[in-house]
């Protein structure tokens, strides 16, 4: 799976860019947490718990997150999430949710590495990848998803029981079998990773900073 530091990294920026007036260090940790929480599921895997890219990697997990936030905060007469917390807890409570799909379960499915998106409704891994080009001949050519027969059709690897996903806790069979046993926990694994990573690094005291800049000049 692609690293939790990519996701971590992702999220701080997904907070970054919509907590807004929310924006504090409490905030943007829950924020993050939720981002790394789907990675939880390569523990859970070698518990008999589900499987890694799958537990926590569906779709549904924040489809339901987000049902419920919109009913309380949208529905209900009384808002629970705004009577405890007020509108900042409902900011980070979406935000939460966003970061969760976005940097928590996006990086793995536009992978090779896949997720299973629908667990456990379905088993299947999907792989969204390909790329996005114009062409003078053809037009604009995109090789993400294919269309047969009415369906869009995406790449898969195979299910939870034929396709198994590489993790630090649970390497795969010529991992484990390299000779030493030795386990490797893959922080980052090419440059443009590199790159978000430092981008989010220099976005987050960036961002306090300017608040506080337009605090400061607010208050003159």
């Amino acid at each position: 799976m692609p690293p939790t530091l990519l996701s971590v990294a992702v999220g701080a920026l997904v907070g970054v860019a919509l907590l807004g007036a929310a924006f504090d260090r409490r905030s943007l940790a829950v924020v993050v947490v939720a981002a790394a929480a789907p990675d939880v599921d390569a523990l859970l895997g070698p518990l008999g718990i589900g499987a890694a890219n799958a537990t926590l990697h569906t779709v549904l997990v924040p489809l339901a997150a987000g049902s419920l936030l919109y009913y309380d905060t949208a529905l209900r007469e009384r808002s629970w999430l705004w009577t405890r917390y007020g509108w900042y807890g409902a900011r980070v409570a979406w935000v939460a949710v966003a970061a969760y799909a976005i940097a928590g379960i996006g990086p793995d499915a536009f992978s090779a590495e896949s997720a299973a998106l629908l667990y456990p409704l379905s088993g299947r891994y999907y792989a969204i990848t390909g790329g996005l080009l114009y062409s003078t001949q053809d037009g604009l050519v995109q090789t993400y998803a294919a269309v047969g027969g009415g369906w869009i059709e995406l790449a898969t690897p195979g299910t939870v029981d034929t396709h198994r996903v590489d993790t630090w806790i649970a390497p795969t069979a010529s991992d484990s079998n390299s000779g030493d046993g030795e386990r490797r926990l893959r922080l980052l694994e090419s440059g443009w990773q590199a790159i978000v990573v430092l981008t989010a690094a220099a976005a987050v005291p960036a961002k306090a900073l300017i608040e506080r800049g337009d605090r400061v000049r607010g208050d003159r």
